[in-house]
């Protein structure tokens, strides 16, 4: 059965009024004009068909109706008002889940995400890793981290850091029979590739480097294997600095030669605008940008900027097409 209920507005001018006996008071309670206060009460009467104030010259009183229908009218606003306390509550307590692409989280996040537990007892950390499609309206995900241009649209995206690409190997390959010494020593030995945009052929042009075929060797989607393989000894990898810097500071990996370049593009993080007032979400995004910032590998954003919030997509994809972002590898 519908419920026949007033507009929402008007029974909280009314309220307002009602306990103040005064419409200016109740203006200055809800933060409006004393006209918007009188046209509330005033459209909630005819609704109602009959009177709830009788306005004297200098005073305010409540007919007969008024009294009887304001008690219920404060129940039910301060039942409303309690519910929504509480809502906001669980929300900053409870589950977090953080969507992500399966290298950043194995290489970048995993290893920090105890140090936000430590600080945010209360919350339960969910992670799910994937490169697909992420819709915020379908699937319970509170915030996402994802690597490309930022314009996901009906999204609030807020730049991360960014990083440097150079090649890796793992420390064995420096002293074996074909010692690493310079770009030049590339050709003898195993090139790994992902997907990124920058490759080998890119980055060997920018060393300098004639007749490197950079065509050969290995290829994985997955930017975390891709390391894991360099580590081994089976190949020299061309790297994100922000995934392989952990690596390189343990001397899993060691970095090769002074030739690196810039990404295109970033990390970002990204949610429909409303949820970053939600504590949680907010918690942990202030959190990310703390660890960002204390990351000497990664070129943090020193002050994200919203990217515009256009259409009414709440999807936010791993991967858009290749002319305006790199696949998250």
């Amino acid at each position: 059965m519908a419920r026949r209920l007033p507009p929402l507005n008007a029974l909280r001018a009314f309220e307002s009024a009602a306990r103040h006996l005064s419409f200016t008071k109740a203006a200055e309670e809800l933060h409006v004009t004393q006209a918007a206060v009188s046209h509330q009460i005033k459209g909630l009467e005819e609704w109602l068909g009959m009177p709830l104030f009788r306005r004297m010259n200098r005073a305010l009183i409540l007919t007969e109706t008024g009294q009887s229908y304001l008690p219920p009218v404060r129940d039910a606003l301060d039942t409303l008002s309690h519910a929504t306390e509480r809502l906001f509550r669980m929300d900053g307590s409870g589950a977090l889940t953080i969507s992500t692409m399966p290298s950043f989280a194995a290489k970048w996040l995993v290893m920090r995400l105890g140090r936000f537990q430590a600080r945010h007892p209360e919350l339960e950390v969910r992670l799910h890793t994937t490169p697909q499609l992420v819709d915020f309206t379908q699937q319970d995900v509170d915030i996402g981290i994802r690597f490309g241009a930022g314009n996901w649209p009906g999204l609030r995206c807020e730049r991360l850091m960014t990083e440097d690409i150079y090649p890796v190997c793992s420390p064995s390959l420096l002293n074996g029979p074909r010692p690493l010494c310079c770009p030049e020593d590339l050709r003898h030995h195993t090139l790994l590739h992902d997907d990124y945009f920058i490759t080998w052929g890119t980055w060997g042009e920018a060393a300098g480097i004639e007749g490197l075929d950079h065509a050969r060797g290995p290829r994985f989607d997955d930017s975390a294997l891709l390391l894991q393989v360099a580590a081994e000894g089976g190949g020299v990898a061309l790297a994100r600095g922000v995934l392989v810097a952990d690596d390189v500071a343990a001397g899993r990996l060691v970095r090769l030669f002074d030739v690196h370049l810039p990404g295109n593009y970033a990390y970002y993080v990204a949610a429909p605008p409303h949820y970053f007032s939600r504590p949680k979400v907010k918690a942990f995004r202030d959190w990310l940008f703390e660890e960002a910032a204390a990351d000497p590998a990664s070129k943090a954003a020193p002050k994200p900027t919203p990217k515009p919030e256009a259409g009414h997509s709440r999807a936010l994809s791993a991967a858009e097409s290749a002319t305006t972002f790199s696949p998250d590898a």
